[in-house]
């Protein structure tokens, strides 16, 4: 059965307390988990934690937690504290993030971030082991150090990102998931292969690993609100953020649109960047918009995919909180 996750939207709220609410109604509604990005807002951990204890019932986890900002050890204490808080309850997303972030605001090297996903991972899991950590990498050597605390039982997840085949390879062998994103259907399913052959050099069964499609979501009676609300923000992480949302759609086959939505941000044309973004169709393709009618079968469409074992309800960043909460209820898994 195909999970229906929320990813919480950070930058529409104005408190702690407000993303503690957030994921309350989320629980109320029966979605599956709760996801929390960090970014350059509030950071991940202490409103997770605070999550934890405002909640029951549903899991919670971070999507994505950057592997720049802190030591693999370090994230490695942290997961085994945050599934102690919440009672076995956390998933641990992990990926790289992008040099405008990690260079501009954590002011560290953005460099090899495939290998240094793959140390991090392993070294997250050695701790969370509760043995002796042992690693001698290319950008870790740790030695003589294990948990001082009972190590969680039983061990949380540990998933990472990505959008390149490598990326997507490197979860397959190595982490327990894989979230996905800017993605339409027929790129995912090439993802996917990546994904396979992962597995196959893990010695795994791909079906153990978590597939995660992250989709931005807007659902409201006035539909065609919606529908500017999802162009505007995915237009924005095309053109604004890197060069990476703007990578994925080339390799998917739409190389030329990519670049022209990218070249328009980049010259302040944001209005022709949109209307382009429409033309191609991308808003149907690659995320979920209209009326909640239109909005829940588009995202039917997803989850009959056999690629995906969840879909994360993701927001809009201009959405407004009646913009959430309404697209919240719409999609909500009894809807």
């Amino acid at each position: 059965m195909i999970d229906r996750d929320v990813f919480l939207p950070v930058a529409a709220q104005p408190s702690v307390d407000a993303l503690v609410e957030m994921a309350q109604r989320a629980e109320a509604l029966t979605y599956d988990m709760a996801w929390l990005p960090e970014t350059w807002g509030r950071d991940a951990v202490t409103v997770l934690t605070s999550i934890a204890h405002g909640t029951e019932e549903i899991d919670i986890g971070t999507s994505i937690m950057p592997i720049y900002s802190r030591s693999p050890a370090l994230i490695g204490q942290t997961a085994a504290t945050l599934q102690e808080v919440s009672d076995g309850r956390f998933r641990l997303g992990l990926g790289p993030s992008g040099p405008i972030v990690i260079q501009n605001w954590h002011g560290v090297e953005y460099g090899n971030p495939l290998k240094r996903t793959r140390e991090t991972v392993d070294v997250v899991k050695q701790v969370l082991s509760g043995e002796e950590v042992e690693y001698d990498g290319d950008y870790f050597d740790l030695s003589g150090f294990r948990l001082r605390c009972d190590a969680p039982d039983p061990a949380p997840k540990v998933d990472t990102a990505g959008m390149g085949p490598k990326a997507v390879e490197l979860a397959g062998r190595f982490a327990d998931g894989w979230h996905g994103l800017m993605l339409t259907r027929e790129g995912l399913r090439d993802r996917y292969e990546d994904l396979e052959r992962g597995a196959e050099l893990g010695d795994k069964d791909v079906d153990d690993v978590r597939v995660t499609m992250s989709l931005t979501c807007c659902a409201l009676e006035d539909g065609e609100r919606a529908k500017e609300l999802v162009t505007q923000h995915s237009v924005f992480y095309i053109g604004g953020m890197g060069t990476f949302y703007r990578d994925s759609l080339a390799r998917q086959g739409y190389e030329d649109a990519a670049h022209a939505i990218y070249d328009a941000w980049q010259a302040g044309e944001r209005a022709e960047a949109m209307q382009r973004f429409r033309e191609e169709g991308f808003l149907e393709k690659a995320a979920v918009a209209g009326t909640p009618e239109e909005a829940r079968e588009q995202l039917a469409a997803w989850e009959a995919m056999d690629e995906v074992d969840a879909v994360s309800v993701s927001f809009p960043r201009a959405a407004e909180l009646e913009d959430i909460e309404a697209t919240m209820d719409a999609l909500a898994p009894q809807s």
